[in-house]
């Protein structure tokens, strides 16, 4: 259809300005169960002409409309204030009809204050109740018809007609039933209704394979639970776990990234995939599916949720590079293309080709993981650079998985620039991480926190504010004490609703960076945690939780994120 073809000349009403909505209603806007949302839109027809504008609502892939009539603020705008009452993925739409009869009937008040003769008028009202009986069901069909042949009947007493012609009750049923065939229907519009927890969280994340304390031993599922009612006590509702897969072998990086690990090196969680599987699969080391569905309902005993982390990245003996060979790029030696971001390389972790000819099953197989994932009970994953796979490709897979499972949370780990971290909120990720840690000065997060908060993105932007996480470690932690850790975790948690920390090393103020600042290494302000005994790996910077190599095994105090412990700068 071109964008000039005629529209039917029929459609006399113009809806215009329908807010909330976004990018033309194409992409949704949020609000959590329980809200007011306010709906208003611009609408008005030519001439004199009454409309009647109404709000419709519906869940998506139903069929049944819930209407609410929009009631009009003058100045051609009408609004009406709808409660969200269920989560899940909305349609709705706004539509105007010309409201012949009440226009009718405001008409024939005015002639009737000048004192025009009413017979006519009374008769062109009948005709107009005649034709909403053809719409109306049975019961009124009845009533109109009858009122109709008392309006029309010209032998009548004139005073009872005009009376009957002011009547509200009458013009309120026959204004039921206008001529629904010549209304005007706006584009459908969006709208995402997510659970409390999507907008009020705290997040908590550490790795199961740290959870014991001799620095040798790979900690498991079992490990990783015996923390849980401490980091319940600490007021922390999701845990969230890094990949819980299979690690590669091949080009396996060392810790601090070398590239000859020895024997005893775990690899890098996000170099995920092995002959013991991919992402559909536990890491052996760390139990089995049932060790796993008993850590959920260990933490959701304690009013906690598990997140889980996905990242669509595969290692070179991934089942998948194997099986699917289209879905990776392949150089002209034959070598399949590692990522890297020079100077940057990681040669033990492959990405994904969104452009490969067999996109169609690629997409199928990857939201397959997430589904996957939530049959075993997750209802909230963390996502690994998403900026780095197709955009659309998200909006498609989590739009579609929030139909069948609207309790679904999915937060963006996309520290990237604004427009693609912002796109990605709008095709679906619940919440996102943010430059909150690049906000240091009064004057710097006073405009970030207006901005979140006052511009356009509030509508579908939902940030998460995060003081650390294991490869970020601003130089204000770097060279802060403990009262730089303490308020840094205040100012996340006062000025964003969804907080998150790298636990253990937030809790022992870890604040020396890797590489060590003046090596010539470090780039910028931002560090990764000093590397210990199985951290692998530069970006992941894991701390284990009894303390530094070079102080030897410590338990850390859990008394809360910020315990005293024994290390510099407390």
């Amino acid at each position: 259809m071109s964008l000039i073809d005629k529209i039917a000349g029929t459609r006399r009403v113009v809806i215009d300005q329908i807010t909330p909505s976004i990018d033309g209603g194409r992409n949704p806007f949020k609000r959590v169960v329980g809200d007011w949302v306010a709906f208003t839109a611009h609408a008005f027809a030519d001439s004199h002409d009454l409309i009647q504008v109404e709000l419709r609502i519906r869940k998506v892939d139903t069929k049944a409309w819930k209407v609410f009539p929009m009631a009009t603020l003058g100045n051609d705008e009408f609004e009406v204030t709808y409660r969200t009452d269920s989560i899940g993925l909305f349609e709705f739409e706004v539509a105007g009809v010309i409201d012949h009869y009440g226009s009718w009937q405001e008409g024939f008040q005015k002639k009737h204050e000048e004192g025009i003769p009413l017979d006519l008028e009374c008769r062109i009202g009948a005709e107009l109740l005649e034709q909403a009986a053809k719409r109306a069901n049975k019961k009124h069909a009845t009533k109109l018809l009858e009122w109709a042949a008392h309006l029309a009947d010209s032998t009548t007493d004139i005073e009872a007609r005009i009376n009957l012609a002011h009547s509200r009750h009458v013009a309120g049923i026959a204004r039921i039933y206008p001529q629904r065939d010549w209304e005007t229907t706006s584009t459908r519009s969006l709208m995402l209704i997510e659970r409390e927890l999507a907008a009020f969280s705290t997040w908590y994340e550490y790795f199961p394979r740290s959870c014991v304390y001799d620095g040798k031993t790979h900690g498991t599922f079992k490990d990783a639970a015996k923390q849980l009612p401490l980091i319940h006590k600490m007021g922390f509702n999701i845990v969230y776990l890094p990949p819980i897969h299979p690690v590669g072998r091949e080009f396996r990086k060392g810790k601090n990234n070398t590239l000859t690990p020895t024997s005893e090196d775990v690899g890098s969680p996000w170099a995920v995939g092995a002959k013991e599987g991919g992402h559909k699969s536990i890491l052996p080391a760390l139990g089995r599916l049932e060790d796993f569905q008993h850590f959920l309902e260990e933490a959701e005993m304690r009013g906690m949720e598990v997140a889980l982390d996905i990242a669509f990245q595969c290692a070179p003996d991934h089942p998948w590079v194997k099986k699917h060979p289209k879905w990776f790029r392949w150089r002209p030696d034959g070598s399949v293309q590692y990522a890297e971001n020079p100077p940057k390389k990681y040669q033990d972790i492959l990405p994904i080709n969104f452009e490969s000819d067999d996109w169609k099953n690629l997409w199928d197989e990857l939201k397959s993981v997430f589904e996957y994932w939530i049959e075993q009970g997750v209802k909230v994953f963390r996502v690994d650079n998403p900026h780095t796979k197709s955009m659309e490709f998200w909006r498609w897979c989590i739009l579609n998985i929030k139909i069948k499972h609207p309790e679904v949370i999915f937060l963006a780990e996309a520290f990237t620039r604004p427009k693609r971290k912002y796109y990605l909120a709008k095709s679906g990720f619940t919440q996102g991480y943010t430059y909150f840690t690049w906000r240091n000065t009064a004057a710097e997060l006073r405009q970030y926190v207006e901005e979140l908060t006052q511009g356009e993105s509030k509508e579908y932007f939902w940030p998460n504010f995060w003081p650390n996480t294991p490869d970020i470690l601003h130089a204000d932690l770097q060279t802060g004490k403990r009262a730089t850790f303490i308020g840094r975790y205040v100012l996340a948690a006062t000025l964003s609703s969804n907080v998150g920390l790298y636990g253990p090393a937030y809790e022992l103020l870890d604040h020396e960076p890797y590489p060590p600042a003046g090596s010539g290494l470090a780039r910028g302000a931002v560090g990764a945690a000093r590397l210990i005994p199985f951290a692998h790996g530069a970006r992941i910077g894991e701390a284990r939780l009894y303390g530094r190599q070079d102080r030897g095994p410590r338990r850390a105090s859990w008394g809360g994120p910020l315990s005293p412990v024994d290390c510099p700068g407390s």
